[in-house]
């Protein structure tokens, strides 16, 4: 498993880049199905429904380090099966969803390269949308490892 980040310097963006060792059909089932996501997500049993298709709409629990409980919604922008799928996070507060983008590219049979993108509208948001998706990333590397292993 290998991780790149890269941020611009001059915007309020940014791109993991991580090489993932399963195929991207279970990459996109891990990502795309409520009760797998669920395990590795951090979201609360039962609070993920999931509608994976262009306009379709998403909602979860995500349960914090310290119990607490954060409701998610939000709409599939862009679906492409085991390659490509944008989400819109709606935001609190604010007038757009925030937007961020996955990619799938398999390299061979057994190991896939994950890329997550996101633009936001200050570098605090920026830097608190990386370290999720950094953390996101590690859990679902743990998720796929184990799934591996069974």
């Amino acid at each position: 498993m290998s991780t790149e980040q890269t941020a611009a310097a001059d915007d309020f963006a940014y791109t993991l880049t991580r090489t993932l060792n399963a195929p991207a059909v279970k990459v996109w089932r891990a990502w795309t199905t409520p009760e797998r996501y669920a395990q590795w997500a951090g979201a609360a049993a039962g609070s993920v429904e999931m509608d994976v298709r262009p306009g379709g709409a998403w909602k979860s629990t995500m349960v914090t380090p310290d119990g607490g409980q954060v409701p998610l919604t939000g709409s599939y922008l862009e679906v492409a099966e085991n390659r490509h799928l944008v989400i819109g996070m709606d935001v609190p507060g604010g007038s757009e969803p925030a937007v961020m983008a996955m990619q799938l590219d398999e390299q061979g049979d057994r190991r896939t390269q994950i890329v997550l993108r996101q633009t936001c509208d200050s570098a605090e948001e920026r830097d608190m949308a990386e370290q999720g998706s950094t953390m996101l990333l590690d859990s679902l590397s743990t998720f796929l490892a184990a799934e591996t292993r069974d």
